[in-house]
Parts: C-alpha cells; sequence; structure tokens
C-alpha cells in the first residue's frame, strides 16, 4: 500500500500557487507517493495542480475530486489532458457527485438521478480521454465529438464512490475509487466487496482504492477524536458521508480518524494495507507538536511502504 498526503489549500491573498507548489515539494521530500487537492471554493484543482506538479517532478497528483454536474464531460476531459501534458502523466482525475446542498443549493442545477448522471458523464469522459472520440446521446448528456489529445499518456479516472450503484461503476467502468470519512469496518464489508465484484464482472484489473482519512499522532487520543468532531463536523449533515458513519457505527467522524501514538497508528494504516486498501492518504489534522509527530511518522511510513515494508519495518 502507497501512502500519499492530502493537500491543504494555501490561505487566500499572496502567491497561493507558490504556496501550494511548495507544499507538493515538501511532500516529494518526505518521500509521499501522491499529494492530493480537493476542488471546493476556493483554487481549480486541476489548474492549480498543472502549475505546481510542472515544478515539482516525480509525485503523482491527484484531484479530490472535482465535481462533474458543473462542467460538461468534454470540458473535463479537455483539461484533464492538458493537465496531464503539464504533469507528463502523474495525474490522478479524481471526480464525485458533489452533494444536493452543492449542486442545487448553490449551482441552480438538478441533482435528479445523480447514478444516472454519472453513467452518462463517463461514457463521454472515458472515450475522450482515451480516443479523443465520443459519439453519445442520453437522457441528460449528449457530446458527439473529437478532441486534438494534448497528451498522449492515459488519464485514470476514479470515483468518490459509496453507494452501491457508484462503487459498480467505480469498479467496472473506472479505475477504482477514492473514500473520504469511510471506516475501516465500512471499508471491509461495504465498499471492497462491491467494488471488487463488479470489476471482476466487468473483467477489469482489481481497481484501485484510495483511502483518506484524518489522521493525527498525539498521547491524547480522545481529545484528537473530539476536535476531529467538531472540525468536520459537516459530515455528520451530508447523507452520503452520514450513510458511511452509520454503517461504521460511528457517531460522527472522530469515531473514523485515525489517532493514537506512533505505534497505534502504525497500525491502523498497516490493517487497511491488509485488508487491500491500494493507497492511504493522509489528511493530518494535529497542530503544535503533535503535527511534527504526525508528518514524521507519516513520512517514514511513505518510506517504508515505497521500500516493500510496513511500518513495524518488516516485509
Amino acid at each position: 500500500m502507497k501512502i500519499g498526503l492530502s493537500l491543504s489549500e494555501p490561505s487566500p491573498g499572496g502567491d497561493v500557487l507558490g504556496a501550494l507548489t511548495t507544499s507538493v515539494q515538501q511532500a516529494a521530500d518526505d518521500g509521499f507517493s501522491s499529494g492530493w487537492l480537493a476542488n471546493i471554493f476556493g483554487l481549480d484543482a486541476l489548474t492549480a495542480l498543472a502549475v505546481a506538479g510542472s515544478r515539482v517532478p516525480g509525485i503523482e497528483l491527484g484531484t479530490a475530486v472535482v465535481p462533474t454536474y458543473p462542467r460538461h464531460p468534454a470540458a473535463l476531459a479537455q483539461q484533464a489532458l492538458t493537465v496531464q501534458a503539464a504533469l507528463d502523466g502523474r495525474l490522478a482525475l479524481g471526480i464525485g457527485l458533489s452533494h444536493q446542498l452543492v449542486i442545487e443549493g448553490m449551482y441552480g442545477l438538478s441533482f435528479d438521478k445523480p447514478a444516472r448522471h454519472m453513467k452518462e458523464y463517463l461514457e463521454i469522459l472515458l472515450p475522450l480521454l482515451d480516443t479523443g472520440k465520443v459519439s453519445f446521446q442520453g437522457e441528460s448528456l449528449t457530446a458527439r465529438m473529437g478532441l486534438a489529445r494534448s497528451s498522449d499518456q492515459r488519464v485514470p479516472v476514479y470515483l468518490a464512490a459509496m453507494a452501491p450503484r457508484m462503487l459498480h461503476l467505480a469498479g467496472a467502468v473506472a479505475e477504482g475509487t477514492i473514500l473520504w470519512m469511510t471506516g475501516p469496518k465500512t471499508v471491509e464489508s461495504h465498499v471492497l466487496p462491491k467494488l471488487l465484484e463488479a470489476a471482476e464482472g466487468a473483467g477489469r484489473p482489481t481497481p484501485r482504492v484510495v483511502c483518506v482519512l484524518p489522521v493525527a499522532v498525539t498521547d491524547d487520543p480522545a481529545g484528537a477524536r473530539t476536535f476531529a468532531d467538531k472540525a468536520f463536523s459537516i459530515y455528520n449533515d451530508l447523507p452520503s458521508y452520514r450513510a458511511m458513519l452509520d454503517i461504521e457505527g460511528a457517531g460522527g467522524p472522530g469515531d473514523v480518524a485515525i489517532v493514537g501514538d506512533e505505534d497505534s497508528v502504525g497500525e491502523q494504516i498497516d490493517a487497511l494495507a491488509t485488508m487491500g486498501v491500494t493507497d492511504f492518504v493522509a489528511g493530518a489534522f494535529a497542530t503544535g507538536d503533535d503535527a511534527e509527530r504526525t508528518r514524521a511518522l507519516l513520512s517514514s511510513l511513505a518510506r517504508a511502504a515505497d521500500a516493500g515494508l510496513t511500518s513495524s519495518g518488516r516485509g
């Protein structure tokens, strides 16, 4: 299992792209295999990664995730191919539905039949990424066009998938899934079986499972969980995440955060690898001295993973 890092968006003002570039460089220097940037209401994640990643070689860079509803899949394909050219093949394109609260409440777009929307979206996006051509007419999306592909290097697509129909698409059509706020019991009992079954049924390779969770190395795990509950409280109110927390039996985000001392955190991350997670991406949220401890441990785990070792140092 590879170890990546969730990239924090720089604070507004000043040289935000320069600050992001510094963060990407530090992640690469610390041995992380990948860096992932959310696309919310600040930087456009794809544009920002094209700029920062073109200055920092080696490290894989991904979006976690780009919402689909606001962008026609042909427009996203064109942008992703351009970014792939800028990154020399290191882009991992993570996409997702977002939430009804955002799509209808903020954008004023219909959130009707989200699984159908994603299926039709992929019917357009994937052929354009792979061949530069598509002819498709669906109930909600249509495209009859070609693109002059700006990169010959493939753009892998990963879905933010939690519900069964989305997990089926992630395994049967896309390259895998990107998870957030989804605990280990849910990954093992809900996500992996559905994802692997879909991939096997479609005759596709074993899908990639990118699991992003909050992490803090600390001697006060109870305090860290309380802090996580407050910092990530919005996920209690978003139906798709609340459903995953319910499957886990979690009262709130703090219950799925990976917290504890170095040995405990290492063991929790190793357990994800044992169950079949291919990439663990750390959303470090500790402060003060605990932030330094967290980064040091994660860096050592990333280097060990690159060398084919577990957190205990054994192969």
